[in-house]
């Protein structure tokens, strides 16, 4: 779809037209209607990212209240995974057609009412119903979002600090979850992990109409069907097997077989797309070095933050003896680092450029990560723990920010609905493929020992995997986005 085939948001959307540069002036400063617009925004996705999180706490009284056989636990994330995953793109898309204000809010009103029927519900159907319709909001909400944000701020300052801080809170609301999730859950109950969200979700609702602009599409051109079938179906079945994998092991012929598949659909996505007439995603978007390396590292940067969580769990739990609410209250730390990571995020990219932030917040998250490895079986090692993981966190939230300010940058207003569709792709694919990569590792290196003493070995092995796979994903962009070309990114 062309820059012409939409209609200028109504005055006060955007700031004031740019120099010749085409970037914002340093000095440039946010008016009340954008602090309004970027709060309101914010707030949904922070809700968004709690999503995530609260209920992995929370999983055993949600079992116990709802009778979950045991080996079905796993659903209650699995199947908020695999709607939130498998959908991020092609509502980027949908987005763009029908506009992202439309989209948004009634996103939220989903959310919100898959909430109470979470909170609501008295049988293991009813819960998963829930979780799936809260994915498919997700799924809707998240892109929709980003590109209201992205195209109320142009390139420049503003852009890069808005995005700033709608990384510190997405990551600090993953984090925000573990705590919320345990406290609610001990304190009240757990259905308080849904009911939490629905007046969140009514205020967005309420205020959204009159406070967000939006443009929209003076033609609706055709949806790319075998392109949505393609890419939706290779994401559901690849986030299936990981799942799969991470819970029964990578040998099963179910599990490789979704693998194999989901890998399959993805690889013909891109063909689909070269011959489309109008492509969910234009090929030379997916050529575009800043598109390609800055969501390989957006991948790695929630790969490995999300299932380091998840290891430091196991820790604190399984090794150290901690209780579920002292364990959420532990990854308080992480969230105030990350959010001091987004703060800094936009400042350090305006310095430095988007490549450097990268490398940089890789090289700082894997120096904190490796350090994890000494982690012994006395409670004393609790104070390593939470200095590494603030300081992780720091440079985890440098390589998000650089992520999505390199993953966005360079496309027109009427193409940020694709590249936030990607970007957020990563994202929720990284939260969904992280641990059971980790899982498997772990599981892998105990194998049918148990104990405190099992359980450190497999988990710090899987945290050098961790650490390894920062520094590489950091080269790498260092290496890959740092390459003179017409399609780099700015940075």
């Amino acid at each position: 779809m062309s820059a012409s085939g939409t209609v200028p948001a109504r005055s006060g959307s955007r700031p004031a037209p740019p120099p010749a540069s085409g970037r914002e002036p340093r000095s440039v400063r946010m008016n009340g209607r954008q602090k309004l617009v970027l709060g309101l925004l914010l707030g949904a996705q922070f809700m968004i990212a709690v999503d995530f999180s609260i209920l992995n706490v929370a999983l055993p009284a949600v079992g116990a209240g709802l009778g979950f056989p045991l080996g079905r636990l796993q659903w209650i994330a699995t199947s908020f995974a695999l709607a939130a995953a498998g959908f991020t793109l092609l509502f980027g898309r949908v987005a763009d057609l029908v506009g992202r204000k439309r989209l948004f809010v009634g996103g939220m009103v989903v959310l919100g009412l898959s909430s109470a029927l979470g909170g609501l519900a008295a049988s293991p159907e009813v819960l998963l119903t829930a979780r799936v319709l809260q994915g498919l909001a997700t799924a809707a909400v998240t892109p929709a979002g980003l590109a209201l944000l992205t195209t109320a701020f142009r390139e420049g300052p503003l852009r890069e600090r808005a995005l700033g801080l709608n990384g510190a809170l997405m990551s600090a609301g993953f984090t925000a979850g573990a705590v919320l999730g345990g406290l609610l859950t001990d304190l009240l109950s757990w259905r308080w992990a849904f009911f939490v969200n629905v007046p969140v979700a009514a205020l967005v609702v309420a205020l959204a109409p009159s406070v967000i602009t939006d443009s929209r599409p003076v033609r609706r051109p055709k949806l790319d069907l075998p392109g949505a079938a393609t890419v939706t179906g290779g994401l559901l079945l690849l986030v299936h097997g990981l799942t799969q994998a991470g819970a029964s092991g990578w040998t099963r012929p179910a599990t490789l077989a979704a693998l194999l598949a989901g890998a399959a659909l993805l690889v013909g996505f891109w063909f689909v797309e070269k011959r489309a007439a109008a492509p969910l995603i234009p090929v030379h978007i997916l050529r575009r070095r800043s598109v390609v390396w800055g969501n390989a590292t957006g991948l790695v940067a929630f790969v490995t933050e999300t299932s380091l969580v998840f290891l430091l769990t196991l820790y604190l739990q399984e090794v150290l003896g901690h209780s579920p609410l002292a364990t959420g209250l532990a990854f308080g730390v992480l969230g105030i680092g990350t959010v001091a990571g987004g703060m800094l995020g936009g400042r350090a990219v305006g310095r430095f450029g988007a490549r450097r932030t990268i490398v940089l917040g890789g090289l700082v998250q894997a120096a904190a990560t490796f350090s994890l490895v000494a982690l012994g079986t006395s409670g004393g090692w609790i104070t390593l723990l939470l200095a590494a993981t603030f300081v992780g966190g720091v440079g985890n939230m440098l390589m998000i920010v650089g992520f999505m300010v390199t993953a966005t940058s360079g496309l027109r207003d009427d193409e940020q609905g694709l590249a936030t569709g990607l970007a957020t792709m990563t994202q929720q694919v990284g939260i969904a493929m992280g641990i059971p990569v980790m899982s498997a590792v772990v599981t892998a290196r105990t194998g049918t020992a148990t104990g405190p003493e099992a359980v450190l070995s497999g988990v710090s092995t899987a945290v050098l995997v961790n650490a390894l796979l920062v520094l590489a994903g950091a080269l790498a962009a260092g290496a890959f986005l740092g390459r003179r070309g017409p399609d780099t990114s700015a940075g």
